[in-house]
């Protein structure tokens, strides 16, 4: 069997502890089960050429990581990427700045990666990129003469070409794309809008089959992976996590209260403040929802370099203290805002006893969270997940009671709906939801994709 090798911006720490973003997660569950190696960055930054890798092994993943160049990482990551890329890739353009120095650097570090790369790579490995920080990879690695098998995966939306042209120097990405011999995106629609914007920027010459194409004079897979999660491993991890201590007296001091869960990073595209005020909108329109409810967000902090995120943090402490303060009870507060990391298990354990799992991102590529909480629940008293429809998770969980995460009232309706759904209704759509989960989990995307990329050196 050929060696995978993973390759992210950044690569996740052997010891574990704090809980991951999607990517993270599904790539370390896959790496657990076909071994290999994980390239990426370790999070340090030099002044002058970094060094070779830093090989660290861990059961059958080997963790190969490299440093940046200091005057390169906040135009590379939180420039281009995170300024650029990333809002764009959200259809949220009113946080979109470019500037051709961010685009510069995002080009030198990608051709960074390449030159650390090269000399770990074997003849029979195959390749797997992953996300928008890294779209250029393949082709600076075919540069160099690589000729094996490369797959890329995007973890985020792919925007439609109109959306996409916003951006100076779109074309070159487009082009970078073809250099793949497989390109994986979340759903139906993100794969649309790629082939689309290939076929109106000419680079796209023929259909061969269902997701077999010519682009960019060669032949590509383009398909939808859907990303899934570790279903069994799940239940096990929640199922372990309620007898913790700190599950225990978060549950106690609910005094009988249901709760309402969010577990998001703290990014502008999870539509945290939107969500608070549908909780508020909640409160204010169904009174017999106060008491009776207590909503518990977790949004860690995340890329806290870009100014963006340190103005969503502040909006919503001032949101949570607005709601408190107008409707909360001395036996009783409404919100309950944590804005720090916890364990993973602390957070399944949770999201078993949550009543209410209220995932309703602006905009999102899959949305593991959303999964997650399906997966963690006790099958005999499950509770209901209200789920954006703008989330790509929406596409197979239809069961969920879904929402559009900008129209506040209507969120509000959703989450009194799943408040007062009956057990047998809740039992049912858990069973249509975690039948797509067994039949997509992380094992079944891993096995696809890599399928998919090893067919090609066949």
């Amino acid at each position: 069997m050929s060696r995978l090798v993973a390759i992210s911006n950044r690569v996740a720490d052997p010891k574990g502890g704090k809980t991951a973003g999607g990517l993270a997660v599904g790539l370390l569950s896959a790496l657990h089960q076909q071994g290999g190696l994980w390239f990426g960055w370790g999070g340090k930054t030099v002044r002058g050429e970094p060094s070779a890798p830093e090989i660290v092994k861990k059961g059958n993943i080997e963790y190969a990581t490299i440093d940046l160049y200091e005057a390169d990482y906040e135009d590379y990551y939180n420039g281009y990427s995170n300024i650029c890329l990333w809002p764009l890739c959200h259809y949220l353009l009113g946080f979109f700045r470019f500037e051709r120095r961010f685009q510069d650097a995002y080009r030198r570090v990608n051709g960074l990666f390449a030159r650390k790369l090269l000399p770990l790579l074997k003849d029979d490995d195959i390749i797997w990129v992953h996300d928008y920080h890294l779209i250029p990879l393949a082709a600076e690695l075919r540069r160099a003469g690589v000729a094996n098998p490369i797959g890329f995966f995007l973890h985020v939306p792919f925007p439609n070409i109109d959306v996409l042209r916003t951006l100076p120097g779109y074309a070159d990405l487009l082009r970078d794309l073809t250099r793949y011999d497989v390109a994986g995106f979340q759903t139906a629609n993100d794969v649309r809008n790629f082939t689309e914007g290939l076929a109106r920027e000419g680079l796209l010459q023929a259909k061969l089959g269902h997701d077999h194409f010519r682009a960019g004079g060669r032949e590509m897979t383009v398909s939808a992976f859907p990303i899934g999660v570790d279903v069994e491993g799940i239940m096990r991890m929640a199922e372990r996590a309620m007898s913790g201590v700190t599950v225990a007296r978060t549950l106690d001091g609910l005094a009988g209260r249901d709760l309402v869960l969010g577990v998001d990073r703290l990014d502008y595209s999870k539509g945290l403040p939107e969500r608070f005020r549908a909780f508020e909108e909640l409160l204010t329109r169904y009174p017999e929802t106060r008491s009776r409810l207590v909503y518990m967000q977790f949004a860690p902090p995340t890329r806290t370099g870009v100014r963006a995120y340190q103005d969503i943090r502040e909006q919503l402490e001032r949101s949570a203290g607005h709601i408190n303060g107008r409707f909360a009870e001395p036996d009783w507060i409404p919100i309950r805002y944590l804005n720090r990391g916890f364990s993973r298990n602390m957070l399944m354990g949770l999201m078993r006893s949550a009543k209410i799992g209220l995932v309703t991102p602006l905009r999102d590529g899959m949305n593991l969270v959303a999964k997650e909480y399906v997966a963690a629940q006790d099958p005999k008293v499950p509770g209901a997940l209200v789920l954006s429809r703008l989330a790509g998770a929406a596409a197979e969980l239809d069961a969920a009671v879904l929402v559009n995460p900008y129209d506040v009232e209507g969120m509000a309706e959703g989450i009194q709906q799943a408040a007062n759904m009956p057990v047998k209704e809740r039992r049912e759509r858990y069973q249509a939801m975690i039948e797509v989960l067994r039949k997509h989990d992380i094992d079944a995307w891993r096995t696809r994709f890599v399928d998919t990329l090893e067919s090609v050196s066949a």
